[in-house]
């Protein structure tokens, strides 16, 4: 279940979206203004945020390819960014 936040965050943009619907220029300025948002939060506070071990990263990304990826990752990158992490010298087999 999505948070009550990000379903407020979810209806506001859809708003925005709809109030701009035809008008190019206030959706992409819109668009950009999710970029930063989504820059600022990837750069900053998620990388923080990853697992400091290669198995837990390995399992995080595991579990982030198998729920639809990072939104700028294609899941075709992280499936093999996942096996050169499995046949790293350093990660244990399974």
């Amino acid at each position: 279940m999505i948070d009550r936040r990000l379903q407020v965050l979810r209806d506001t943009v859809q708003a925005l979206v709809a109030d701009r619907c035809e008008d190019s220029v206030g959706l992409l300025e819109l668009l950009r203004e999710l970029e930063r948002c989504h820059r600022q939060i990837e750069q900053g506070p998620f990388r923080e945020a990853l697992p400091d071990g290669r198995n837990a990263l390995y399992r995080f990304l595991q579990d982030m390819e198998r729920s639809g990826g990072w939104p700028y990752i294609p899941r075709p990158r992280l499936r093999s960014l996942l096996k050169q992490l499995k046949t790293s010298p350093e990660h244990p087999e399974r």
